[in-house]
C-alpha cells in the first residue's frame, strides 16, 4: 500500500472515529456518563423542618453508598447533588433551576414538601426531567398524572380517609377539626379530611392555622378551643405540631389529636415529650423496626454500615425512595435516557423485600398502603383499631 493510500485511508478512519464520537455525544442524556449518573436534590436541609430533609438524605445516601460500593448500576456511580432550600419555596425555585441548568443533572429526587414541590413543578414540567420520590401525600402531584412526576408514597387523601374511618368506626367521633399549616400543604391535608367526612356525612368543626416555619400556633389554638372538636387532625411539620399539643393539653384542651406522616414521626415526639403520648399518626412506610420484612432488615444493616445513624420512618422512606430510584436505572438498561427511566418507572411492578411498588401510566403513585401507630412511652406503637 502506497503511503497516499496509507494516509486516504488514516483520514477516512479518522473521519469515522470523530463522526462516531459525535454521534455518541448527541445522543448521550444530560447528567449521564458512562461512569456516572447525576441525581439531584433540594430539601430541608437547616431551619425547623431540617430533620426531614437531613434523615431522607440519610436513608437515600445509605442506599446508594451501598450500590456504588458494588460497581454502580450498569456500571455507573451514583452521584447525589444536593441543595438546602429550609423548606422555603423561593428557595427551591433557585436551587432546582441549579440543578437543571449548571449542574445538569440527570433525575430530581427526594424533594421535602409541598409548598416547595408546588413551586418548582412548572420549571420540573417544562424541563421535562424526571421528578422522583417528593416527600408530600399532596394530590397536585397525582391528578392529573404528570409525566415526569413519580410518587412512592400514599397520598395525603389516603391517610385522611383512613384516620376519619378509624375514629367513626372505632370510637364513634363525629366532630372532627384540624390544625394545619397556612399554605399548600395545609391545604392539601384539609382537603383530604374535608374529602372524607362528605364520604361520612360529617361537616370540619372548627380549624386552627400556623404560619409554615414557625411556631406561632395560639390563634389556631384558640380557633379549636372554641369550636371544641372531638379529635383535631393535625397537618404540620414537628415542631409546631409538637408546640400545639403542648400548649393544648396544658391549657385543659383535650380532644383526641392525630397526625399524619409527614410530621416527621420520631422528632415530634422528640418536641413534644410526654404530651406525645396518645397521639395517632398514619404512616405510609411499614415500621423501621421491623426486622421481620427484608427490605426493613436491609435497610438497618445499610444504616449501620453508613454511620450508625438512627432508625425511624423518614430515613426508612428515603433508603426506600433510593431502591425505587435505582431499580428503575437498572431495568432502564445500558443505554440509560429520560425516556428509558420514565419508561421503567411506568412498567414497574416490583417486590422491593417484601414492599410491593407498582406503577402504570394512568398512575404514577407506588405504594396506596397505611400503617396507623399510636404513641405509647415515647415510641410509635403500631396499632389495628383505634
Amino acid at each position: 500500500m502506497g503511503a497516499s493510500v496509507r494516509a486516504t485511508a488514516s483520514r477516512l478512519f479518522l473521519s469515522l472515529i470523530l463522526a462516531t464520537t459525535a454521534t455518541f455525544a448527541a445522543r448521550a442524556e444530560t447528567g449521564v456518563t458512562a461512569t456516572e449518573v447525576l441525581v439531584g436534590m433540594s430539601n430541608a436541609q437547616s431551619g425547623p423542618a431540617s430533620a426531614l430533609g437531613t434523615k431522607l438524605k440519610a436513608g437515600a445516601q445509605a442506599y446508594f453508598a451501598k450500590v456504588n460500593a458494588a460497581g454502580g448500576v450498569h456500571g455507573r456511580r451514583i452521584k447525589l447533588v444536593s441543595y438546602d432550600d429550609g423548606y422555603e419555596p423561593d428557595r427551591a425555585v433557585a436551587m432546582t433551576g441549579k440543578l437543571i441548568d449548571e449542574d445538569k443533572v440527570f433525575t430530581l429526587f427526594g424533594y421535602v414538601g409541598t409548598p416547595t414541590s408546588s413551586a418548582v413543578l412548572p420549571l420540573v414540567s417544562k424541563a421535562g426531567i424526571p421528578y422522583v420520590a417528593p416527600f408530600t401525600g399532596a394530590e397536585l402531584l397525582r391528578t392529573p398524572v404528570n409525566r415526569v412526576v413519580f410518587n412512592v408514597r400514599a397520598s395525603y387523601f389516603d391517610e385522611t380517609e383512613a384516620m376519619v374511618e378509624r375514629l367513626t368506626r372505632d370510637l364513634g367521633v363525629r366532630k372532627i377539626g384540624v390544625f394545619i399549616q397556612d399554605d399548600a400543604y395545609g391545604n392539601a391535608g384539609k382537603a383530604g379530611v374535608m374529602r372524607a367526612l362528605v364520604k361520612n356525612n360529617l361537616t370540619l368543626v372548627g380549624e386552627g392555622k400556623y404560619k409554615r416555619n414557625t411556631t406561632e400556633i395560639d390563634s389556631a389554638l384558640a380557633a379549636l378551643k372554641q369550636a371544641a372538636p372531638e379529635a383535631v387532625v393535625m397537618v404540620g411539620t414537628y415542631k409546631a405540631c409538637a408546640a400545639f399539643v403542648k400548649q393544648a393539653r396544658a391549657a385543659g384542651f383535650r380532644p383526641r389529636f392525630l397526625n399524619v406522616s409527614f410530621v416527621g414521626t420520631s422528632d415530634f415526639i422528640k418536641e413534644a415529650g410526654a404530651d406525645a403520648e396518645g397521639v395517632y399518626i398514619t404512616q405510609v412506610m411499614p415500621s423501621p423496626d421491623d426486622a421481620a420484612l427484608p427490605l426493613v432488615k436491609q435497610y438497618q444493616a445499610d444504616m449501620k454500615a453508613a454511620d450508625g445513624a438512627e432508625t425511624d420512618y423518614t430515613s426508612l422512606e428515603g433508603y426506600l425512595d433510593a431502591v425505587v430510584l435505582v431499580e428503575a436505572l437498572r431495568k432502564a438498561g445500558p443505554g440509560l435516557t429520560r425516556a428509558s427511566f420514565i419508561g421503567a418507572l411506568e412498567g414497574m411492578q416490583a417486590d422491593l423485600g417484601g414492599v410491593k411498588v407498582e406503577y402504570s401510566p394512568r398512575s404514577h403513585q407506588g405504594l396506596k398502603g397505611i400503617f396507623h401507630t399510636v404513641v405509647r412511652g415515647g415510641r410509635p406503637v403500631p396499632v389495628q383499631k383505634y
